[in-house]
């Protein structure tokens, strides 16, 4: 799959918003990516999981993780079409970073596929990384459906691999053209409601 293929696809499910978004990274942007509207249709995911899958290497991976919630059905259709186990990782209340939980497990020296929707600083990919190396697991490579990160990943020091990067503006909150001109913010995403 193309990235121009995946874009028309996203904008025919209507996943690319315009607007004034408050980021889970906490930057504001003009554009929002609602990877969910593609990931409804379970033929969508299960293509798009399969276009991803054939940028990694065969045999490479033992498992997909993703941070919850938005990468967990990338994880999951990557995971599918390599015929590996997906996994994910979810936000501990007590401590707020993320963790393993339901029975999963990574054993020593298991190679791990770290996985996200939309990645935009890397943030979620750097934690769900650290969870798989506190057990001992090794991360392989990293990816998402979508790279805005604007080559944040490259101190990643391992393979990342997207359908599509989107280059659309950020701003600190400080600096937001859109709130200096009146607009407010809405909070899209896996951790807060889109109105």
């Amino acid at each position: 799959m193309s990235p121009e293929e995946f874009l028309d696809l996203a904008r025919k499910q209507g996943a690319l918003l315009e607007g004034h978004f408050l980021l889970s990274s906490g930057l504001h942007s003009p554009a929002y990516f609602q990877c969910a509207r593609l990931l409804e249709r379970p033929e969508i995911a299960s293509r798009l999981g399969e276009a991803l899958a054939a940028k990694v290497p065969s045999g490479s991976v033992d498992l997909a993780i993703a941070p919850a919630l938005g990468g967990i059905l990338v994880a999951h259709e990557v995971a599918r079409a390599l015929g590996v186990r997906a996994l994910f990782a979810e936000r501990d209340s007590a401590t707020g970073g993320l963790t393993l939980r339901r029975g999963f497990a990574i054993a020593r020296g298991e190679r791990a596929l770290v996985m996200e929707d939309v990645v935009t600083t890397g943030g979620s990919l750097r934690e769900t990384m650290e969870v798989v190396r506190s057990h001992q697991g090794l991360v392989t490579a990293t990816g998402a459906l979508v790279d805005r990160s604007s080559n944040h990943l490259a101190e990643l020091g391992l393979p990342f691999h997207s359908l599509a990067r989107l280059e659309f503006p950020t701003y600190p909150a400080e600096e937001c053209p859109l709130c200096k001109a009146g607009s407010e913010a809405i909070k899209p995403g896996s951790r807060n409601r889109l109105t």
